[in-house]
């Protein structure tokens, strides 16, 4: 499972972000179920910054997003990134040189089908 925040911050508010996002991703890296992450910044405006992490199923996320840790150095960060979906499940992967694997949904099935 992708989860992407994406934030549009200062360029003189940047240091602070970064700070900030570092000890966010610190929490996060500690939690079980987490795979890897990544703090990126956009190449052609310096404004825009994602915070990137992957982790092993939802479940292992929200779980994560429960713990102490995360409630104090992450969950207020990602409370100010832009408001939209920030959470993806993977239905089709590819390794380098490798077929492309698809994999079923897991979410339920429902009216957002």
């Amino acid at each position: 499972m992708l989860v992407t925040n994406r934030f549009v911050v200062d360029v003189d508010a940047a240091d602070g972000f970064t700070e900030r996002a570092h000890a966010a991703l610190t929490a996060l890296a500690a939690r079980p179920g987490y795979l890897r992450g990544q703090l990126v910044r956009a190449l052609d405006d310096p404004r825009h910054w994602s915070l990137v992490t992957e982790w092993e199923s939802v479940g292992t996320y929200r779980r994560a997003l429960g713990a102490f840790e995360v409630k104090v150095s992450a969950v207020p960060l990602l409370a100010e990134s832009v408001d939209e979906p920030s959470a993806y499940e993977a239905l089709a992967t590819a390794a380098p040189g490798g077929a492309v694997v698809v994999a079923e949904s897991d979410r339920a099935a429902g009216p957002y089908r």
